[in-house]
């Protein structure tokens, strides 16, 4: 284990109960038509193209939100708020685990909600209430 990595996860156990984490997983994999499986497990690929998941180049390693109590020092001082939008069509509903997540940033005093049209999601990052 190097040791950015051992340093990440030493962090995120200290962060527990300090709010709410995610390590922000990237990675890069092949697709393409299986043509077939060799007997050592590989695969052979047909028309194979990279293809690349996870977040952004340049965003951090760690992200989430972090409760702060406004205190009147901080009156006219801007605070970001975690914000997170789950769309979904007309008659689409949130995962049970979607939901959850929801739940969790509404409860750490972030943003979040499921938005079926961009009203819906103005709605969601200005924190107004309805659907």
């Amino acid at each position: 284990m190097s040791e950015e990595h051992r340093i990440q996860n030493e962090s995120r156990n200290a962060l527990v109960g300090e709010g709410l984490y995610f390590r922000a997983n990237v990675g890069q994999a092949w697709v393409g038509e299986v043509v077939t499986r060799l007997p050592n497990g590989d695969m052979l690929l047909r028309n194979a193209r990279p293809f690349s998941t996870g977040l952004p180049a340049g965003f951090a390693d760690l992200f989430g939100l972090t409760p702060v109590v406004v205190t009147p020092d901080m009156v006219g001082q801007r605070v970001a708020v975690f914000t997170a939008i789950e769309f979904k069509a007309t008659k689409g509903r949130a995962s049970e685990k979607q939901a959850a997540f929801l739940k969790a940033v509404n409860d750490n005093g972030g943003r979040a909600g499921v938005a079926r049209s961009a009203k819906d999601a103005l709605r969601v990052v200005r924190g107004v209430e309805g659907e």
